[in-house]
């Protein structure tokens, strides 16, 4: 009886477990088949072609026009300046930037200048016996002759017979020797040349220079010029005297320059052409770091974008009845972060920011709105 009971309970419990098991698949949820389509949103532009400027920008360092670097050419003491020989020391046009001890040359062409007057000296009787006519002429020179100045040219000679009379006495080449004496006495003193400032200062008073030594840098801190590389296929579009637009890196000042100088050979490495943009104005410094913003030419019929939309350096994507296709383009100039195009038919939409994942037959919602709003913005900024 026992066994008959357990098996009639067993059969039971496997009866409701089917039963319960029936009604578990039947009352299931369902997932849906249907699966939702994303469609992206994208912000488009209508096409309107117009004369875009073509802008070359491109980055350089500041360097005066007018720089010299300060070499001596003798040797000696430096004596003096007419101010202090420090960095940054203004010095006026014709004021003695260095003065080196020149006693003992000095006193060489003191001498020169004695035999030489004593060697005129010498040949004046015969001049006046000989050549009378000449004779007043060079006592005039002789009585004029200051031992503390440098000496004056030579009396013109009408005749032939004088001129070798003077020529075989060695009165030409004693004369020569004292000016080659009284040139290199003067570069113990070295002028400025022009209004400046001393941007290096390499020696002190009491110094002792020698020759070929430098001995500084001296600028004129009112005339800069900056030196930029031109892709050589925009060379066509530079030159002389065009307008060009500096500033800072951080965009907070602006200077006008214009195109001093274009170079006539091309870089073999790089392509480019050196180009020398001059500027002046206040504020700037020699080695300032700048963007010089150059307008080449201007672009009929063109359209500038983003380079981050062109696909393939020849295709935009373009919206056409809530679809994405790519149309083909014609790039004319690139910039670091903008491109111009042409054969952008007008009226087309296209499309203002990159999309992931873009694709020719892609569905996407126009915002128009926001469309709306980028041509205002757009308007606005030109």
């Amino acid at each position: 009886m026992r066994k008959i009971i357990l098996g009639i309970l067993g059969v039971l419990l496997i009866a409701f477990a089917v039963f319960v098991a029936n009604y578990l698949i039947e009352n299931k949820e369902k997932p849906s088949g249907s699966v939702q389509k994303v469609v992206k949103t994208v912000f488009v532009e209508t096409v309107e072609n117009k004369d875009i400027p073509i802008v070359i920008t491109n980055n350089g360092n500041l360097e005066a026009k007018h720089r010299i670097e300060i070499y001596s050419e003798v040797q000696g003491v430096f004596q003096k300046s007419s101010k202090l020989f420090k960095e940054g020391q203004a010095y006026p046009k014709g004021s003695i930037l260095i003065e080196i001890d020149n006693a003992e040359f000095y006193a060489s062409v003191q001498s020169e200048k004695s035999r030489f007057v004593n060697l005129i000296t010498s040949i004046m009787p015969d001049l006046r016996l000989d050549y009378p006519d000449a004779y007043p002429e060079w006592q005039s020179y002789l009585d004029n002759f200051n031992m503390q100045k440098q000496a004056p040219p030579l009396p013109k000679t009408s005749s032939a017979q004088v001129n070798n009379f003077i020529i075989g006495r060695g009165i030409n080449t004693a004369f020569y020797n004292l000016k080659n004496l009284e040139q290199r006495l003067q570069k113990y003193t070295i002028i400025a040349p022009f209004d400046g400032v001393l941007t290096e200062a390499l020696v002190t008073e009491g110094t002792l220079v020698r020759n070929g030594q430098k001995l500084g840098e001296f600028i004129d801190p009112d005339v800069y010029e900056m030196e930029v590389s031109i892709n050589k296929s925009y060379n066509r579009f530079l030159e002389l005297g065009e307008e060009v637009e500096l500033s800072n890196l951080d965009r907070t000042e602006s200077w006008k320059g214009t195109v001093s100088r274009i170079n006539g050979k091309v870089n073999q490495a790089t392509q480019t052409v050196k180009v020398f943009i001059e500027v002046t104005g206040k504020n700037l410094k020699e080695g300032m770091y700048m963007e010089a913003s150059l307008v080449a030419k201007d672009e009929p019929n063109a359209i500038k974008i983003d380079r981050s939309l062109m696909v393939d350096r020849s295709h935009i994507y373009a919206v056409k009845d809530t679809v994405l296709e790519l149309i083909d383009v014609k790039p004319v100039f690139y910039s670091d972060r903008e491109v111009v195009l042409k054969e952008v038919p007008n009226g087309t939409k296209i499309i203002t920011k990159s999309i992931p994942g873009a694709y020719p037959g892609m569905v996407v919602r126009v915002a128009e709105n926001e469309a709306a709003s980028i041509n205002e913005t757009k308007a606005a900024a030109e």
